[in-house]
C-alpha cells in the first residue's frame, strides 16, 4: 500500500496543537521566607534544572520579583507548579 502524506492544513493543525499545548509556563515569584539553596533544590528536584539554570532562575527571581522557571503542557506543569506550592514556594502556571 502506497503511504499518503499529510496534507498541508492537517498538518499546519497538527503543528498548532502542538504549540498550544506547550503554551504554558510555571511563574516563580519571590518570597522572603526561602532560602536561595532551599528554591534551587527544588528547581532542580521538581522542574530537572542543572544546578546553573536553578541558581539563575532563583537570582533572577530575588532581584525581578518572578522568574518563568519550566514551560510546556499544561499537563506537564500541574503536577510540578502543586510540588512547589506544597513545598511553600509561590508560584503559579501562566500562558506564554
Amino acid at each position: 500500500m502506497p503511504q499518503t502524506q499529510p496534507t498541508p492544513q492537517k498538518e499546519s493543525q497538527e503543528e498548532l496543537l502542538t504549540q498550544q499545548a506547550d503554551n504554558y509556563q510555571i511563574m516563580l515569584y519571590n518570597d522572603d521566607y526561602n532560602t536561595f539553596d532551599y528554591v534551587i533544590e527544588l528547581l532542580i528536584e521538581i522542574c530537572d534544572h542543572t544546578y546553573e539554570q536553578a541558581e539563575q532562575c532563583a537570582v533572577l527571581v530575588h532581584f525581578s520579583g518572578k522568574c518563568p522557571v519550566k514551560e510546556g503542557s499544561y499537563e506537564d506543569l500541574l503536577p510540578r507548579c502543586s510540588k512547589l506550592t506544597q513545598a511553600g514556594l509561590t508560584a503559579e502556571i501562566l500562558p506564554r
